[in-house]
């Protein structure tokens, strides 16, 4: 997609969607440079109608990242989108009008080299399959859906596609995309839709999400959050960091605390891990506040501090440095983290 490669073996691609007002060029641009800003590598923007095609063409123009346009319900948006460069389009071919429309997108999108996403959404399906999804769960109405779309694509001989099945259900996101890739070979974008509130969100999306990821089922994602967009790339990295698949900025691994802990160990925590977002180098730092697990994990992290009586003990590297009193730990910890930094590049 550009320059941008997905599928086929290549890192797993983190995206997001502006929830501004396309119209607002400056406010969405404002918005895509803080999602890239976090790590995110492709942007999709909502196209609602054609007085949003200058301003998309303009955000296309100025984006630091590939932008997706997001069409539904009249085709020629997409076509208007993909004229405007949109690296890709997003439609759902059950709303888009019938196989004519979809047929002068195919087209068009095959001479400019756009990839399309085929998004089947169990909030959308055609009204043939909704008695089936409503009888025997969604996942089989919704595979049934995007190999009914696949087909006509793959008769018009165009296979530029990525393929989404989404649902707010974890469990029948999760089959139908199991399902769906037992009969296809096309990169998978993955998502759990309207997952909800930040915390609610990020553990449905981790589940579904993980689950697939882990099977091996998966080329890009995208965490669905009612929340700041940037908090979707936040947990969409950690989602892969602890499945090993990609490291970006630094991992705070700390303790829940216990009768034993003998510092204030959570605004700790909190002011490092606030401080230390700006980075984004891979390291691991490890905020301990006693002396069972302490020592271990911080020895093991790339820098930490392992918490005793009103001090901690500094770790960098698997090396004991020095102890260090409790109102020192902020500045001590940041300290060593940014020299560790600096010693990397």
């Amino acid at each position: 997609m550009g320059a941008l490669k997905i599928g086929s073996g290549h890192p797993i691609v983190v995206q997001s969607m502006t929830n501004t007002d396309t119209h607002d060029i400056r406010r969405t641009l404002r918005q895509i440079n803080q999602l890239t800003a976090a790590g995110c590598e492709l942007v999709r923007v909502a196209v609602p109608d054609q007085a949003a095609i200058p301003a998309l063409k303009e955000i296309i123009a100025h984006a630091p990242v590939p932008i997706i346009a997001d069409i539904h319900f009249d085709y020629r948006l997409a076509l208007e989108g993909m004229k405007a460069g949109a690296a890709g389009i997003r439609i759902n071919p059950g709303n888009i009008g019938g196989k004519e429309k979809v047929s002068r997108i195919i087209d068009m999108a095959r001479d400019k080299g756009v990839c399309i996403r085929l998004g089947v959404n169990a909030g959308s399906l055609e009204k043939d399959l909704r008695e089936g999804a409503r009888r025997k769960g969604q996942a089989g109405a919704m595979v049934a859906s995007a190999l009914r779309h696949i087909a006509f694509f793959e008769k018009k001989k165009f296979a530029n596609l990525k393929i989404s099945l989404k649902s707010s259900d974890v469990r029948q996101s999760v089959l139908a995309y199991q399902l769906l890739a037992q009969k296809v070979d096309y990169p998978f974008h993955l998502g759990i839709t309207e997952a909800g509130t930040l915390v609610s969100g990020a553990v449905k999306s981790a589940l579904g999400i993980g689950l697939l990821l882990y099977q091996g089922i998966g080329d890009t994602l995208r965490v669905s959050l009612t929340a700041d967009p940037r908090e979707e790339i936040k947990v969409a990295y950690e989602i892969l960091r602890s499945l090993g698949l990609r490291r970006r900025g630094i991992e705070i691994i700390s303790c829940p605390t216990c009768g034993r802990c003998q510092i204030d160990l959570f605004p700790l925590a909190q002011r490092v891990e606030k401080a230390v977002q700006r980075y984004t180098e891979p390291l691991k730092v490890a905020i301990m506040g006693c002396v069972v697990n302490g020592p271990g994990e911080a020895r093991d992290a790339d820098v930490g501090i392992a918490g005793g009586k009103g001090l901690g003990l500094l770790f960098a590297k698997g090396q004991q440095l020095r102890k260090v009193e409790e109102k020192d730990l902020f500045q001590s910890l940041l300290g060593e983290i940014e020299k560790t930094i600096q010693e990397k590049n």
